[in-house]
């Protein structure tokens, strides 16, 4: 049955609930709850390559049942994608064409929509909230040049903005919204903690989540990254009467069965009846026992905005549940809460040395005891936290039990075994110019021919008003990686003067920014290394809305990069030497200090700058693959950049190789 709501005499459909699942359990608690679509992954190509995920064989089965009660199947291909790596992605979009038919893809790497293309797929293509697409400048030119159908917000916009946005929202294309989850202290897709420290890339899925570490300032040892979760709760009354707000999204591929029954069962009754106070209550209570961490709501309300980070508060998942007593040979605990068998506990943080998973296997009541194993290497209990993960209800069981059962019934389907080639673009025959370019946060006395970039601020802009057309031309302007609603006006303004003043030569760091270019024939827009491409598909994506060149991502490894140039449609430019954020956010903790040195538990040191509303982490140690110029030219790279970062001077500085990835398989 539809849902609607009324609006005086006006009807209209509900949002829908949009649930998570990383595991065939998690899957069917979404259709045993009510959920209106269900979003999961592959094996690979996932931002959430963590869970367990399903194979094209699981996800056939699970779609034709869920299709079956009328909910739709959204799957998550929200991984960048490197090059070697496209035909084996064609092969698994084909079959999911053939055999699974999901609803929509959410993708962020701009090479799917090209793939999902060749393969014939013929479902809706949603943009993740990794590509950073969240303003209205953006949204006609994703609508009609790529026929993309959904945008996911990001998770740092208000209520405000959202309702601004959704004013702006053209036919054809609406808007998702994350009401529940785990926040990122990141903005998302502008995180690069992970693989700066070892490969495992957060825009592949492979986070080691270095934010929920502990790190030390001044005299401080604290969880100073480490986010509570998004809970909108009861404040979705004011997202219900914003129509192009299609979609209410839970985050949690990586929870349980009981999480995503929880939490789509306490949503969908303050959807449907959140005027009723004692329904209202009822889902606070399950959103309270869901097994998450504790809650904020981050933003959302603008004149009260909560600090998604409060060192003095855990930031585990799990329900609290008590203490460890006795001796580190013969620990207990007392539990606070009825513990059932096959619940899933979890001692201590992930990080700690007596950190360990237990099973539950016979029914302890509240204020129970629960003895546990000794404790190895430890003379004391300390009393550690117990936290319950995951637990099995006899309902929730029966309910899964039922659906399993259907989906034995559901049909066999045949294996597909044609063949998929993706189709690459033809090469262009057109040659760049070699620019070697240093981009500067402030003004320099000398600005040298085809050498000078800026950032774009009114402060920089200044200096077009004492220099010459001719030298205006020569400069390059630096887009600022993300765009938030209440700075496309001047963003828009600032292009318009500094075009006028002369300048031809942009670098964007979101491929969205061409939207506030109109006249593109004339200029030279380059794509920059934050809109994270690491295909040509991609770049043959980027040529087709009006780019000129592309800037590679900094996370690829050597053997990538020196392939790339012979099989592009555009010049392409790759970042030399560089003070390369670990991440951009739009968080910084009261305890925390900018401009103040911290440590890392490997004592390596970081700094925070805060830039207008974001805070930037700089590591003490560049981006460096000067060293690297001849075998790049020689490959076909005609724009090396180097972009500086001046105001880092009470940081210690440490030296190391700053390859990056370069040596490395990006994970």
């Amino acid at each position: 049955m539809t849902n609607f709501i009324n609006k005086g005499e006006k009807s209209r459909m509900l949002p829908d609930i949009l649930a998570p699942a990383g595991n065939k359990a998690s899957f069917l608690a979404a259709l045993a709850a009510g959920a209106d679509a269900v979003y999961c992954g592959l094996k690979k190509f996932s931002a959430r390559m963590e869970s367990k995920n399903f194979t094209i064989e699981q996800l056939a089965y699970l779609t034709e049942l869920a299709h079956s009660k009328n909910v739709k199947v959204f799957i998550a291909l929200n991984s960048i994608i490197k090059q070697d790596e496209l035909d084996a992605l064609g092969k698994k979009l084909f079959q999911l064409n053939k055999l699974v038919k999901p609803d929509a893809l959410i993708i962020q790497d701009l090479s799917l929509i090209q793939l999902a293309r060749q393969t014939g797929f013929s479902g809706k293509i949603h943009l993740s909230t990794l590509t950073h697409s969240g303003y209205s400048k953006a949204f006609s030119l994703v609508l009609k040049k790529l026929g993309v159908s959904r945008i996911v917000l990001p998770r740092e916009l208000n209520i405000d903005e959202i309702k601004t946005l959704a004013l702006s929202c053209p036919d054809g294309l609406d808007l998702e919204v994350f009401i529940h989850g785990a926040l990122c202290y990141g903005i998302s897709g502008r995180c690069y903690w992970s693989s700066y420290l070892g490969g495992k890339s957060s825009l592949r899925g492979r986070c080691v989540q270095p934010c929920r570490r502990f790190y030390t300032q001044l005299d401080q040892t604290k969880r100073f990254f480490s986010c509570m979760d998004l809970s909108i709760d009861v404040l979705t009354k004011v997202l219900l009467p914003i129509e192009k707000v299609r979609t209410w999204k839970i985050e949690g591929r990586k929870k349980g069965p009981h999480y995503v029954y929880y939490t789509v069962k306490a949503y969908q009754i303050l959807r449907d009846r959140g005027n009723d106070p004692k329904m209202k209550k009822e889902a606070l209570n399950l959103l309270s026992r869901a097994l998450g961490r504790t809650d904020t709501h981050y933003n959302f309300l603008p004149q009260r905005p909560q600090s998604p980070v409060n060192v003095k508060t855990q930031t585990g998942s799990g329900l609290f549940i008590g203490r460890i007593s006795g001796s580190y040979k013969k620990p207990y605990l007392i539990t606070r809460e009825d513990l059932l068998p096959r619940d899933a506990l979890r001692q201590g943080y992930e990080d700690d040395v007596n950190h360990a998973i237990i099973r539950v296997n016979r029914y302890v009541p509240k204020k129970g005891r629960l003895y546990l194993k000794p404790i190895l290497g430890k003379r004391s209990t300390n009393r550690i936290p117990v936290f319950l993960v995951d637990r099995r209800e006899n309902e929730l069981e029966r309910m899964l039990s039922d659906l399993e059962g259907e989906l034995e019934k559901t049909n066999k389907k045949p294996e597909v075994f044609e063949h998929f080639k993706a189709k690459f673009p033809s090469k262009s025959k057109s040659k760049s110019k070699l620019h070697e370019i240093s981009i500067y946060k402030k003004p320099v006395k000398k600005i040298q021919q085809n050498q000078t970039g800026y950032w774009l601020s009114p402060e920089n802009a200044k200096i077009l008003n004492s220099i010459s057309e001719n030298l205006s031309a020569k400069l390059w302007w630096w887009l600022s990686p993300n765009v938030w609603p209440d700075e496309e006006k001047e963003i828009n303004q600032l292009i318009r003067f500094v075009i006028k003043k002369g300048s031809i030569n942009f670098i964007l760091n979101s491929p969205w920014q061409i939207a506030f270019f109109k006249d593109k024939k004339n200029l030279n827009l380059w794509a920059g290394p934050f809109c994270n491409i690491i295909n040509v598909i991609a770049v043959e994506t980027l040529a087709s809305i009006g780019f000129s060149g592309a800037v590679i991502s900094p996370e690829l490894c050597g053997n990538d990069y020196l392939k790339l140039p012979k099989k592009s449609p555009l010049p392409l430019g790759i970042v030399i030497s560089a003070h390369w954020p670990l991440c951009i956010s739009k968080i910084l903790s009261e305890n925390l200090k900018t401009d103040i040195p911290f440590t890392s538990p490997k004592k390596e040191y970081a700094l925070i700058k805060k830039y207008k509303s974001e805070v930037w982490v700089y590591p003490n140690w560049n981006l460096d693959i000067s060293s690297k110029k001849t075998a790049l030219h020689k490959a076909g790279y005609s724009m090396f950049l180097h972009i500086l970062e001046p105001d880092l001077q009470s940081m210690p500085f440490r030296k190391r190789p700053g390859l990056w990835n370069w040596n490395l398989e990006l994970q």
